[in-house]
This record gives C-alpha cells, sequence and structure tokens, in this order.
C-alpha cells in the first residue's frame, strides 16, 4: 500500500470511529450499526494478524472505557475478531462486496458472541435471545452499513492514476 493510501485509510478509520462515539448514540437502536468494529475489520484486512490483534485490542480497550463493569470483553472479542479477519482475509476473501458483506456479517456476530459471554450479564434465555436475536440483526446493520461504506469508500483506495 503507498503512502497516500494509508494516509486514505486511516481517514477512513477514524471517521468510523467518529461515527461510532457520535452518530451511534443518536439512533438508540437495539440492534444498532456497529462502526467501531467496522472501523477494525477495515484496518485488520490491511495489515498482518499480529497488528490486526493489536489494533482490535487497542479499541476494544477505547471501547470498553465506556462501560467499566465489562472491561476488557470487548478487548478480548475486538482482538480476536481482528486477527481472524486479518488472516481470513489474507488466505481466500476477494474484493467482492457480497463477500466483505458476508465478512462484516460474520465479523460482528463472533464479536457479539464472544462479548456476551466474556461479560458475564446475560444469562439463560436473555443470552439466548441477545445472541441468536439481537446479534443476528446488529450483525446485518453492520453488514449493510459496511458495503455502503465500501462503496464510497471504494474510489479512494483505489490506486491513483497520477
Amino acid at each position: 500500500m503507498t503512502l497516500s493510501g494509508s494516509v486514505r485509510a486511516v481517514i477512513t478509520f477514524a471517521v468510523l470511529v467518529l461515527l461510532h462515539f457520535t452518530l451511534r448514540p443518536l439512533l438508540g437502536w437495539r440492534a444498532s450499526i456497529d462502526f467501531l468494529l467496522l472501523a477494525v475489520l477495515t484496518a485488520a484486512v490491511r495489515v498482518r494478524p499480529a497488528g490486526a490483534a493489536a489494533i482490535g485490542f487497542i479499541v476494544g480497550m477505547v471501547g470498553d472505557s465506556l462501560a467499566p463493569d465489562s472491561l476488557g470483553a470487548g478487548a478480548l472479542a475486538m482482538l480476536l475478531v481482528a486477527y481472524l479477519a486479518s488472516w481470513l482475509k489474507a488466505v481466500f476473501f476477494a474484493d467482492s462486496l457480497p463477500l466483505n458483506a458476508m465478512f462484516f456479517f460474520v465479523g460482528k456476530w463472533l464479536f457479539d458472541i464472544i462479548y456476551f459471554i466474556a461479560e458475564h450479564h446475560l444469562t439463560g434465555i436473555d443470552l439466548v435471545q441477545q445472541l441468536f436475536l439481537w446479534s443476528p440483526l446488529s450483525a446485518a446493520a453492520t453488514a449493510i452499513a459496511g458495503v455502503l461504506v465500501l462503496l464510497v469508500m471504494r474510489p479512494l483506495f483505489e490506486p491513483s492514476s497520477a
């Protein structure tokens, strides 16, 4: 990746983090879009697995700082999802919108599974309802937002002809 491509990727990452902390609270949906996870996934596919894990851990800790009662659950989930995303993207994913939508969906759902199990706040039927009703809906909303981000940002990630 060129220097200008790296700068564009960092700007996209910053915009997604900004959206997570500004737009997401305003929406107030139960199945909300996770812009923070989109930022981590878009960064993770551009770096090696160890770098992706570091990015995931740092961003997860920043996200966890807003919920001190579950400190560490988000960091663990982001670390694992970022590592797996970087490894899987390097192995077999192509640059296809349907595959990227599935990539975002599975990434968000896996994040929620790890997060809610590590958090230990939900048990029994509440945990099942969260993991099999609300988490897939949130993953679908995140996947749709991720595809829209890719469509809008695709011209920025194309190599410049100059």
